[in-house]
C-alpha cells in the first residue's frame, strides 16, 4: 500500500494481498519493498563491489554514476572475517583481532570508501558483534516511520538481508529474510523484489520447557519438525500459549533457523515482550511508544485473547516434551536426541569411515597436569600425538575415530540468548571447581554476539571458569559457523590425515554442513552451548553423557553430567541479576565509530573507485564488460556439455567457495601465482571482493561428490568416462576456450544452505548456462536468475536416473527462442557419445513475470543498471 503507484505495485495487487487465501496454492506474484537492507561482510564486500562496478559500467553507457546509491537504509556489519588462529588463551583476542585486520586491510579500507561515497550506507566495524545480535539489539526499528505529506507515516520495520540467518528478526516480530547478495544489491538500488505470495503455516506452542531443556533443543526439535512438514518457500508463523513462556531471545533463536528447515521467514508477534526487549536494549522510549501504539492500532499486537489467525496449514509442539538433544553429524535437520548421541555416532561412523581406514581406539590423556581418563575403552592401540599445548608442556595422547577437536561457542543462533550463554559458564564452574580439564586435544572457543556477553559473564563472575576450560574469548563475530575456525595444531591435523580419523567438532551453530567446519573434520554436531563445555570434558562423541563420567574430580570421585548441570532456577537467578539494560547502553553508544585501528585506516576518495591492479582482495567484476544499453534475444541453448552431475542435497556449502583456501587449489595457486604465501591467503569469504579467486573455489568443496567421477571427493570432474579427474574450473576453462556452454545436473534440493550469492555467480563465471534438477531450494534458484543462469526442473518422477542419463551427453534445450513466460515447458535432447539420443521435457523455474526480465537481460543488476540509464 504504501509503495502503490498503478506500475510496480497496482491497487490490484494490494487488494490481492489483503483477500489473502489459506488454501491457495501460490500463484498470485506481488512486488515487495523491503524498509531496509543489512549485509554482513562477506556477502556485503562483493555487493558494494558491484555497486562500484555499477558506477562505472553507468559511466559506459553515458549515464550518471550517482544514479547508482542505496536508496534505503543499508547497513553492514563486518563480523565474518576473524577466525581463530589463536585459542585457550588470555591474549587470544588480541592476536586474532590483529591478523584480522592484517589480512582484511584492503577489504576494510574499501569498505571505508563505500561508507563515504554512498549515502544510506553504513558500516558497523570490526570486534562489536554479530550481524543478527547487532540488528536484534540495535538496528532494528520494528516500525519505521518518516516525514509524509506534511506529517508523519508509519509502517513495518521490515528488510532483507545478505545472510540466510537474517530470519533472527523475526523473534522481535520484524519481517525479514535472507536473500543473495544481487538481490539486495537491487533492493538497495530501490528495486522492488518479486515474490509469489506464500502459504502462511501456523506453528503452534504450549506448555513449558521442562527443567534441562533448553532453547536449543527446542529450536533442533522445531528445525526437524518443519523440515520433515516441508515449508519450503512458506511463511512459518508461531502461535498459542507457549509463546509467553519464551524470552525474546529464545524467539530469536528459532527464527535464526529458518533457513535450516527450509522457510522463508518464521515470525512471531509483537506482545509485550516485544515491548520489554526494546526497552531492555536501550531503545528510546519513544519508539517503545511508537511500536505498541502502532502494533495495537494496525491489529498487529499480540495478547493471550488474541484469536487464532488462519493458516495454510498447521502443526503444534508441547513444550514440555523437548529434551535434551544434538543435530549431525552432516544437516541441521538430523536431530538426535541426548540419551542416543553414542549410539547414533557410532551407526553414522560406518558412512563417515574413510575408505580403507579402520577405526581405532578410544583418545586418552597421559600428558603432565592432566586430570580425566578415557570414557570408553578398546584394546587397539591408537595414533599416538605428541604436541606441546599453550604452557609449553609436552603432552602425549592418542587419537582415534570419534575424538573431538573442535568444541565452539560460536554463531548468532545461541550467542544472543543469556540463558544458554550463562548456562555455558555455570557448567564451566562446576567443573572447574572440581579440577576437570579440556581435553588437550580439543581446539576450544569462545565468540560470543555482542560485546554485552562478556560484560553480563564478567558480571557474573563466569569468564574466568570458561578461561579456566580453554573456552577464553576468541573475537566478536561468526567464527567456527562459517568455517574460520582456524587451524588444528599441526600435530593433529597430521594424524587425521595421515590415518583417516572421523574426527569431530560440537558447535554452538546453526550450520553443520560437509567439508564446511573445517577440512579435518568429518563429523560435526550442533549443540547448546552448555553441551558444547561438556564435550569438551569428555572430549569423544561415542560417549553416553548420562551413563558415563566426564571424568574425575580431585579426589579421584566420578563427576558425571547431572552433577554439573545448572538448574533453570540458578540459571534464571543469575540472568536476572547480571543482564543489565545499561550494558547495552554503554555498548552501542558509539557502534559505527571502531577503534583506533578502524578510524586509523585511509579512506580512498572519488565517487568512481580506483580499482588497484595488483590487489588480490578487490577486483573489477567482469559482470558487466561490453554490456549494451538493450539486451540480446533469447535464444535456445544448444551443444551444452555437463560439467558436474550431482546428486540430491547438494548445498551452496558444496557449491559457494568457503571456509580455508588449499595451496594446492586452483586459488592457491592462483594466490601464490600472486606472491601471496599460504599464511596469509585468508579465507575465501574474506575474498569475495575478487572474483578470480572465488570462481576457482566454485564447485570446489572437499566433501563435493561429482558423479563423473565415482569414487572421488573434491571439486573434480572429466571429460570423457572413466577419464582422469581434472579439477572442475580446469576443465571449466579449456570447455570456454572451446566455446562450449555447459550444464550442471543435479538431484532433488538443489541449493539448499545459506543465500550465497558466490554460488551462483562463480556457477556462471564458470560457463554453465544452465541447471536441470529434480528440486530447488527457495535463494539459489533466484540467485541463478539473478546471473543469468537457467533454472530447469526435471517433471515428477523423472530425474538423471530414470532417464539414464551419464553426464556425458551433449545437451540441447530448445524452446526458449521464442519467448519466455513463468513455468512454460522446453524440450531437453541429450546425445551420448555413440550417439544415442534421449528426449524429455522440463519445467523452467522462472516463476514471475519480473525473474523473466532479469533472465532475459542476462541478470538482475544488468535489468536494473539499464532501467536506470532509461530514466
Amino acid at each position: 500500500l504504501r509503495t502503490e503507484d498503478g506500475q510496480s505495485v497496482k491497487a490490484d495487487d494490494v487488494r490481492e494481498l489483503a483477500g489473502w487465501d489459506p488454501n491457495a496454492e501460490p500463484s498470485r506474484e506481488i512486488a515487495f519493498t523491503p524498509s531496509r537492507v543489512i549485509l554482513q561482510d562477506f556477502t556485503g564486500v562483493p555487493a558494494v563491489v558491484d555497486l562500484a562496478a555499477m558506477r562505472e559500467a553507468m559511466a559506459d553507457l553515458g549515464g550518471d554514476p550517482a544514479r547508482i546509491n542505496p536508496l534505503v537504509p543499508s547497513e553492514l556489519v563486518i563480523d565474518h572475517s576473524v577466525q581463530v588462529d589463536s585459542f585457550a588463551t588470555l591474549t587470544a583476542l588480541q592476536i586474532n583481532v590483529q591478523r584480522e585486520f592484517e589480512r582484511n586491510r584492503e577489504r576494510y579500507e574499501f569498505l571505508r570508501w563505500g561508507q563515504s561515497a554512498f549515502d544510506n550506507f553504513k558500516v558497523v566495524p570490526p570486534a562489536t558483534g554479530i550481524v543478527h545480535q547487532v540488528n536484534l539489539e540495535y538496528l532494528a526499528r520494528v516500525v519505521f516511520d518518516e516525514p509524509s505529506n506534511g506529517g508523519r507515516l508509519a509502517y513495518p520495520d521490515t528488510l532483507v538481508g545478505t545472510d540466510s540467518h537474517t530470519t533472527m528478526i523475526n523473534g522481535l516480530g520484524v519481517l525479514g529474510w535472507g536473500v543473495g547478495g544481487i538481490e539486495a544489491e537491487a533492493a538497495m538500488l530501490g528495486q522492488a523484489i518479486s515474490l509469489l505470495i506464500p502459504q502462511v503455516v501456523g506453528f503452534k506452542l504450549y506448555g513449558k520447557l521442562p527443567e534441562g531443556a533448553t532453547s536449543t533443543d527446542l529450536v533442533l526439535t522445531i528445525t526437524q519438525a518443519l523440515r520433515e512438514r516441508g515449508v519450503v518457500g512458506k511463511f512459518v508463523e508461531f502461535y498459542g500459549s507457549g509463546i509467553s513462556t519464551l524470552s525474546l531471545a529464545d524467539r530469536a533463536t528459532i527464527g535464526n533457523m529458518s533457513p535450516e528447515y527450509g522457510a522463508t521467514c518464521a515470525i512471531f508477534p509483537i506482545d509485550a515482550e516485544t515491548l520489554n526487549y526494546l526497552r531492555f536494549t536501550a531503545r528510546d522510549e519513544q519508539r517503545v511508544r511508537l511500536v505498541e501504539s502502532y502494533a495495537k492500532a494496525q491489529g498487529l499486537f499480540h495478547t493471550p485473547e488474541t484469536p487464532e489467525a488462519e493458516y495454510s496449514d498447521t502443526l503444534e509442539l508441547d513444550l514440555s516434551t523437548v529434551e535434551p538433544s544434538l543435530a549431525g553429524p552432516k544437516r541441521p535437520q538430523d536431530r538426535i536426541p541426548l540419551r542416543l548421541a553414542k549410539p547414533a555416532f557410532e551407526k553414522a561412523l560406518e558412512t563417515l569411515q574413510v575408505p580403507g581406514k579402520q577405526r581405532g581406539p578410544v583418545g586418552r590423556w597421559e600428558g603432565e597436569g592432566g586430570s580425566a581418563t578415557a570414557v570408553a575403552e578398546q584394546v587397539n592401540p591408537g595414533v599416538r600425538v605428541s604436541m606441546r599445548d599453550e604452557q609449553g608442556w609436552t603432552q602425549e595422547f592418542e587419537l582415534s575415530d570419534g575424538c573431538v577437536v573442535i568444541a565452539a561457542i560460536t554463531s548468532c543462533t545461541n550467542t544472543s540468548n543469556p540463558s544458554v550463554m550463562v548456562a555455558a559458564g555455570l557448567l564451566a564452574k562446576k567443573a572447574a571447581e572440581k579440577g576437570l580439564k579440556r581435553h588437550p586435544w580439543v581446539k576450544t572457543s569462545l565468540a560470543p554476539g555482542s560485546k554485552v556477553v562478556t560484560e553480563y559473564l564478567d558480571e557474573a563472575g563466569l569468564t574466568s571458569y570458561l578461561n579456566q576450560l580453554g573456552f577464553n574469548l576468541v573475537g566478536y563475530g561468526c567464527t567456527t559457523c562459517i568455517g574460520n575456525s582456524g587451524p588444528l595444531p599441526a600435530e593433529i591435523a597430521q594424524a587425521i590425515s595421515e590415518h583417516g580419523l572421523v574426527a569431530c567438532s560440537v558447535l554452538s551453530g546453526n550450520r553443520n554442513f560437509e567439508g564446511r567446519i573445517n577440512p579435518h573434520v568429518r563429523a560435526n554436531y550442533l549443540a547448546s552451548p552448555p553441551l558444547v563445555v561438556a564435550y569438551a570434558l569428555a572430549g569423544r562423541m561415542d560417549v553416553d553423557l548420562f551413563e558415563q563420567p566426564l571424568g574425575q574430580d580431585q579426589q579421584g570421585n566420578d563427576v558425571f553430567l547431572k552433577d554439573l548441570w545448572p538448574s533453570q532456577r540458578e540459571i534464571t537467578e543469575t540472568v536476572r541479576a547480571c543482564v543489565k539494560r545499561e550494558m547495552f547502553e554503554r555498548k552501542y553508544a558509539d557502534v559505527f565509530t571502531g577503534d583506533e585501528t578502524w578510524r586509523g585506516l585511509p579512506v580512498p576518495e572519488g565517487e568512481i573507485y580506483d580499482w588497484q591492479g595488483d590487489s588480490t582482495y578487490i577486483r573489477r567484476p567482469p559482470f558487466f564488460e561490453d554490456m549494451g544499453s538493450e539486451p540480446d534475444p533469447p535464444r535456445d541453448l544448444r551443444g551444452l556439455r555437463v560439467l558436474a552431475l550431482l546428486g540430491d542435497s547438494v548445498t551452496t556449502d558444496h557449491i559457494s567457495p568457503a571456509g580455508s583456501i588449499p595451496k594446492d587449489s586452483p586459488a592457491g595457486r592462483y594466490l601464490m601465482n600472486h606472491s601471496v604465501q599460504p599464511r596469509d591467503f585468508n579465507s575465501f569469504g574474506s575474498r569475495r571482493g575478487n572474483h578470480e579467486v572465488m570462481m576457482r573455489g566454485t564447485f570446489g568443496n572437499i566433501r563435493l561428490r561429482n558423479l563423473l567421477v565415482p569414487g572421488v571427493e573434491g571439486g573434480y570432474t572429466t571429460t570423457e568416462p572413466e577419464g582422469e579427474p581434472v579439477f572442475i574450473y580446469d576443465a571449466s576453462m579449456e570447455y570456454q576456450r572451446q566455446g562450449t556452454p555447459l550444464l550442471v545436473i543435479a538431484g532433488k534440493e538443489y541449493g539448499s544452505g545459506s543465500s550465497r550469492d558466490w554460488a551462483a555467480k562463480g556457477t556462471r563465471l564458470l560457463g554453465v548456462r544452465a541447471v536441470i534438477a529434480e528440486s530447488y531450494e527457495r535463494i539459489h534458484r533466484s540467485n541463478l536468475i539473478g546471473m543469468g543462469v537457467l533454472p530447469l526442473e526435471f517433471e515428477p518422477g523423472e530425474g538423471r536416473v530414470s532417464l539414464g542419463l551419464t553426464g556425458f551427453e551433449t545437451y540441447d534445450i530448445t524452446g526458449l527462442a521464442g519467448g519466455l513466460e513463468p513455468g512454460r515447458m522446453v524440450h531437453v535432447r541429450a546425445v551420448d557419445p555413440a550417439g544415442k539420443a534421449t528426449s524429455f521435457k522440463a519445467r523452467v523455474r522462472v516463476d514471475t513475470a519480473n525473474e523473466v526480465h532479469y533472465y532475459l537481460h542476462g541478470g538482475i543488476l544488468h535489468y536494473v543498471l539499464r532501467d536506470l540509464n532509461r530514466r
